[in-house]
């Protein structure tokens, strides 16, 4: 079930909830809820695993290191011998997402230049959209099967 959100209202994403994967069931102007339960904090998380809270308040909080600590990507190591190779560009770990989602609150805000840079090089889709568009696109990704990561803001007030 799927109601239409109207100007400030609570939408509903899911009228169910399959605990098995972590689904975004509702979005209200100042929280979300995964698997009916609310966070009304920023926070990151993939189909299965913890719904960790997030580190920004804004769009303008986010970081390549923040970017590469929820994709799982900051403990990677590079091989110091890699420039031998004919191909250097790093492997990805088999858990590496394909596309991670920013969700910037009601208004959709694009990332600061540059900070999704080493994730594309990596293969790896960093799209920005509304906290609510990205729920939603989380939703299908994640019913597909895809190895997706969602980052959702709450309201973000708008700049003056």
């Amino acid at each position: 079930m799927e109601t239409a959100f109207l100007g400030g209202r609570n939408v509903l994403l899911q009228s169910e909830s399959n605990t098995e994967f972590n689904t975004v069931t509702a979005y209200g102007q100042d929280y979300v809820e995964i698997n009916t339960v609310q966070y009304r904090h920023a926070v990151y998380f993939a189909p299965e695993g913890d719904v960790s809270p997030l580190d920004a308040n804004s769009v303008g909080d986010i970081t390549e290191t923040l970017l590469k600590k929820i994709t799982g990507l900051a403990t990677v190591r590079s091989d110091p011998m890699a420039f031998l190779d004919a191909d250097p560009a790093p492997a990805l770990p088999e858990d590496a997402p394909e596309v991670v989602l920013i969700g910037t609150g009601s208004t959709q805000r694009f990332l600061p230049h540059g900070v999704a840079e080493s994730l594309t090089r990596l293969g790896i889709g960093v799209e920005a959209m509304t906290t609510q568009a990205a729920a939603r696109t989380y939703n299908i990704l994640m019913s597909e099967g895809r190895h997706v990561i969602v980052a959702l803001l709450t309201h973000e007030e708008p700049q003056s």
